[in-house]
């Protein structure tokens, strides 16, 4: 027993940030729920059997070096050298952006803005970026360029309970994050997903538009917005910029041609725009079926454009926001991992912020690296020899993934810290065991822009390390010295991020501590700090929102003789993300083994599948086998397949947003073909 003390702290999975007590206890550490604000006492299967992670028997327990073709033990005196032998040579020979870091929205804020600093002032390297790109950048691009600031959720998860209508786009948070359900049991909630999922099940509408199409359906909605007279004309001429240009964008999307675009009939059309004007208060919410796509930028505008001109957003209980899915979603895209982002949510390209940061970090400005290349284009560029990867696993997670593995194999040097041996870190030179959520102290931020704390409930195994220690013991060897301690990080932190638009300036422990959350932005200690954005005014040039023009596109991939079928993917109840972690947890892997193909019995019957077969998915990039799940709730066009397994992403669509370099992982297309055993 490593420990006595019950400890509260947060659930280490989604954004929600769940509270829990952990008391160490023998043979095993007690977990039990808390009465904390936003989960109310509740928790899901992954809550409940998080801490079966920490005395797992696949737990990295010292540093791993290769030996041929497999890793061996090693001393972290030998890892580290490794590492810097292996920065330096690679910045001597091919420059300094030769090496490079990826991140993660796990990673604490002191961890999130620690390694944005070792790369840009440590490295001097621009090369970085982290797995929020393949994750929030669309919606934050959106929201940053209409509202002027991006906060998933701009007023707190308390507020959905008191709405009476909300639109729900691409998310399911029935399966994502069980503990928020409770926020909508007195609400009237329409879904738009072409699943019709556990959450779509429940709800008043389930509008089943074809993957690829939600830009479409916003836009269809707001015609009829316009055309029924449901458009609040005080509100859009008071507080928003840029309506007759939207007017006139929408004119092209009549009730009819956006049925035979998405599917979705007119009746539904109509019925969902006069809930969501006449019954009120009311929300649209977004989240990654709308987002993750090759126009997922101006998706999240379309919806943004259809909230503000039905005069939701600042209102009591209405409004818009997208649904952050990892745990530090939010904080770990406001403090710096970003290629494009300095602390406080600041712009590299900024003169005035970059003079700033490099004040708090005591060098030049002119030292600063400029921004660096987006995630996906950062890991299949060939310039790239070394790549440092830190609570991410991308050989899984990234789209087109055999593209990624092949370029990951290419590098002179991979050094991945984690926490099990992932496919990731199963390629790499220098593997580094790295403490878990509930053996460090840092701050997490969660979907409603809440900084919360989490606490050290117990000791790391002796030979392991948190990323800070590691992050500060690098730094010290290529010449700099830096903090590992959470605290003075984040004191640091504070003063890095002061007067930008995410502003932790007033956010202290102690005041996290007492108020269990305090919400950003905050810029002083007798600053109450901002549970709701928007009340009187957004924080643009003009103080007004902005709404924008933007025009449905089709997928950058469209079905057609060879690949007939459209793709999308998506998360099942019992796993996370990739599935490093509850891949291995029992409880979780015997309630879902393994990824199951969801497919119409309409389309499995053509091609003469049965329920519990296995099937062969094909694209462009790849071929996946997964065992068939017959369901009448997807399109007949439509297949399903979950990305916490390896495969599904073997076969999605790099394209790129052009706003947020956002990956097109929702919409691809596929063949489909029964598997018999044992063939290629």
């Amino acid at each position: 027993m490593r420990g006595v003390t019950a400890t509260d702290t947060h659930c280490p999975y989604c954004a929600l940030q769940c509270g829990m007590t952990l008391t160490p206890e023998i043979p095993r550490v007690r977990l039990e729920p808390r009465d904390f604000v936003v989960n109310k006492g509740g928790l899901c299967a992954k809550g409940f059997s998080a801490a079966d992670l920490l005395d797992h028997s696949d737990r990295l327990l010292t540093p791993l070096v290769r030996k041929g073709q497999g890793l061996r033990e090693a001393s972290w005196d030998e890892a580290f050298d490794r590492i810097v032998d292996a920065i330096e040579s690679a910045q001597k020979a091919y420059g300094r952006d030769s090496v490079g870091a990826f991140g993660g929205g796990g990673l604490t804020n002191e961890k999130a803005y620690a390694l944005g600093k070792f790369v840009r002032v440590s490295l001097k390297s621009s090369s970085i970026d982290y797995n929020g790109r393949f994750c929030m950048s669309s919606a934050a691009t959106a929201a940053n360029r209409s509202l002027g600031v991006d906060r998933g959720l701009p007023f707190p998860l308390e507020d959905v309970a008191s709405a009476r209508t909300v639109l729900i786009v691409g998310a399911n948070p029935a399966e994502a994050m069980p503990p928020s359900m409770q926020y909508l049991e007195g609400t009237r909630f329409i879904v738009a997903d072409p699943r019709r999922t556990k959450t779509a099940a429940g709800a008043y509408l389930h509008l089943q538009p074809l993957p690829g199409t939600d830009l479409a359906l916003a836009n269809g909605l707001l015609h009829i917005a316009i055309r029924e007279g449901y458009v609040d004309e005080d509100y859009v001429a008071r507080r928003t910029t840029g309506f007759e240009a939207v007017r006139s964008a929408t004119n092209a999307y009549w009730p009819e041609r956006v049925e035979r675009m998405t599917g979705v009939p007119e009746t539904q059309l109509r019925q969902t725009v006069r809930l969501l004007a006449t019954e009120g208060p009311a929300m649209i919410l977004t989240a990654r079926g709308a987002e993750q796509h090759s126009n997922g930028t101006d998706t999240a505008q379309a919806f943004l454009n259809l909230a503000l001109a039905l005069g939701l957003v600042g209102r009591p209980f209405s409004g818009y926001g997208t649904i952050t899915g990892q745990g530090n979603g939010q904080g770990g895209r406001e403090h710096g991992q970003k290629a494009d982002q300095l602390p406080g949510y600041r712009k590299l390209d900024d003169p005035a912020a970059r003079a700033h940061v490099a004040a708090v970090w005591g060098i030049d400005p002119d030292e600063l690296p400029g921004p660096g290349r987006s995630a996906y284009e950062m890991l299949t560029d060939d310039r790239l020899k070394v790549l440092m990867v830190l609570a991410s696993n991308i050989a899984v997670s990234a789209p087109n993934s055999n593209r990624v593995l092949q370029q990951l194999r290419k590098l002179d040097f991979l050094v991945v810290s984690d926490i099990f041996l992932s496919e990731t870190a199963a390629l790499a030179d220098v593997v580094l065991p790295a403490a878990q959520w509930a053996e460090e102290e840092g701050t997490m931020t969660n979907l409603e822009g809440r900084v919360i704390r989490r606490r050290r409930a117990l000791p790391p195994p002796p030979d392991v390390r948190t990323d800070l220690e590691v992050l500060a013991e690098l730094s010290r060897r290529l010449g700099r010295a830096e903090s590992s301690d959470p605290r003075t990080v984040f004191e640091e932190l504070r003063r890095a991020s002061a007067g930008g638009i995410a502003d932790y300036a007033g956010i202290t422990y102690e005041r996290i501590e007492q108020e269990d959350g305090v919400f950003w932005p905050c810029p002083a200690e007798d600053h109450p700090g901002t549970p709701r954005l928007f009340a009187d005014t957004f924080p643009t040039p003009s103080g007004k929102a902005r709404l924008i023009p933007v025009v449905h596109q089709d997928p950058a991939e469209m079905p057609d003789r060879s690949f007939p079928y459209v793709l999308t993917t998506g998360r099942n109840m019992q796993h996370y993300q990739s599935g490093n972690q509850t891949r291995r947890v029992r409880a979780l892997t015997v309630a879902l083994p393994e990824p199951r193909a969801e497919i119409h019995p309409d389309l499995a019957r053509r091609h003469g599948i049965a329920d519990g077969d296995l099937v062969e998915l094909r694209s462009r990039r790849g071929a996946a086998v997964l065992r068939a799940r017959l369901s009448d709730g997807i399109r007949p066009d439509t297949v399903f397949a979950p990305f916490h397994w390896p495969g599904a992403n073997a076969l999605t669509n790099p394209a790129l947003d052009p706003h947020s370099r956002m990956p097109a992982f929702k919409a691809c297309a596929v063949a489909i073909s029964l598997h018999t055993e044992g063939t290629e």
